[in-house]
């Protein structure tokens, strides 16, 4: 295991070009098995989660070829369904928790599809419920082996249906999407998620041949085809790095410009960060962050606490709500952070505690930040990093605390930034990767 030495108390800057969108990456790969032509993405991120998900992909027996850094061509021809019985496909799905968008597409193209019990961060439950009903509904069967943990899922026919589902569920809706695009018939789903890496998939599928309509939209309607074919297509930036970086910045006293941003894809985040006090500016397609030695968190019109929420997509992504508390250890003035999704995520304060952090958790889904306002800077400390999102959270306190921390198991940060240490060196960090 890999971990990171880290100098803390150096300001970045510079600029900073944001890698491709990891939870875009997970589903557009996935939606090439829906054709056996050539399907060209760019943009994709080098990260683990989404080299593990290509490698998989290879196994299964479509063609790869690596383009360039960032570009990749998909040719699913000739695939392998013998490979779903292996011991390496069984090892590669559980430890990638996106395998599960393989479902929709292999199920709409080949009729067969097994699922591992898949992994990914332990942030608490996440259920697969909204998958699951969702294609069973298209006239998938489900059938779960006990004795190698995993469902067994056959459909000899998916037929288009109207499905309202449980929740808004990003991966979910990304499932029945690539599930019902080749399906009979009509399929309308309520209920969508509308994130925008959702659109994406959705304009992705339609320049292959899909018909969908009411893309940005909770409620989408697909009208079956009897067969997809070539497209390329280019990845979003990453919004969760690009609200990292935001963060990272304000707790460094930094002066950095994030570039080719797409800001107007970014919803609510920025306006999340300026509650924060934090001076976010928009030049073109950038984000300009301008050194700020003291910020200070906005209260309610009534005089109330200010209150950070997670919400489906318009609202805030709960991926960023370990990178709102961290800086608002440093603020002046009090925030309420409420995680309302996942009721793990928020137990990695106890290290922001050890570091000096004043914070109250109040219960796994909420957080008081008391900020110090830069009274007392945050102490070096030794982490352990437990997920993606609270690892570059960790990370950021450790670059702005006095002296010099380490994070362990720090393959959870490269599982979603990618070589983060390297660009942010390069802005005047003093990050050692051991």
């Amino acid at each position: 295991m890999a971990l990171f030495v880290i100098e803390g108390g150096h300001s970045l800057q510079g600029e900073i070009v944001p890698q491709g969108a990891k939870n875009e990456a997970l589903q557009i790969i996935c939606a090439i098995l829906l054709t056996s032509e050539e399907v060209t993405v760019n943009n994709i991120p080098d990260i683990l989660d989404v080299n593990n998900l290509i490698q998989l992909l290879r196994e299964l027996g479509v063609k790869v070829e690596r383009l360039s850094e960032h570009s990749y061509t998909f040719r699913a021809d000739e695939v392998n369904p013998e490979y779903f019985g292996t011991d390496a496909f069984f090892k590669r799905s559980a430890s990638l928790r996106g395998s599960v968008m393989l479902v929709g597409p292999l199920l709409a193209r080949f009729g067969n599809a097994v699922l591992p019990k898949p992994g990914g961060d332990r942030i608490g439950r996440r259920r697969l419920d909204t998958h699951f009903t969702g294609i069973q509904q298209l006239g998938a069967v489900f059938d779960y082996n006990a004795e190698k943990q995993c469902y067994c899922i056959s459909a000899k026919k998916l037929r288009g249906t109207y499905i309202l589902l449980d929740e808004a569920s990003v991966t979910g809706t990304a499932n029945v999407l690539m599930a019902a695009v080749l399906a009979e018939g009509t399929t309308v789903v309520y209920n969508a998620a509308c994130e925008p890496y959702v659109q994406q998939l959705c304009k992705m599928l339609n320049a292959m041949g899909a018909d969908i309509s009411g893309v940005g939209s909770n409620l989408l309607t697909i009208n079956g085809v009897k067969e997809l074919h070539a497209c390329e297509h280019t990845l979003l930036p990453d919004m969760i790095e690009i609200g990292s970086f935001i963060g990272m910045a304000a707790m460094t006293a930094s002066e950095i410009t994030i570039k080719n941003v797409m800001y107007d894809q970014l919803g609510i985040i920025p306006r999340c960060f300026r509650h924060l006090g934090i001076t976010v500016i928009q030049d073109g397609d950038d984000i300009y962050i301008p050194k700020q030695e003291l910020y200070a968190v906005e209260n309610f019109m009534d005089g109330s606490t200010m209150t950070i929420a997670d919400a489906p997509w318009p609202g805030l992504t709960p991926d960023l709500l370990s990178v709102l508390l961290v800086v608002a250890t440093q603020a002046k003035g009090s925030v309420l952070i409420h995680q309302k999704m996942f009721e793990s995520r928020l137990f990695f304060v106890d290290k922001l505690i050890d570091m000096g952090a004043r914070i109250i958790l109040c219960d796994p889904h909420r957080a008081t930040v008391i900020g110090n306002a830069r009274e007392y800077p945050l102490r070096a400390a030794n982490l352990v990093s437990p997920d993606i999102r609270a690892g570059i959270a960790l990370l950021i306190a450790a670059m702005s605390a006095q002296g010099t921390s380490t994070i362990h198991n720090i393959e959870e940060i490269d599982r979603g930034y990618e070589q983060i240490d390297k660009r942010l060196n390069s802005l005047g960090a003093r990050i050692t990767r051991l």
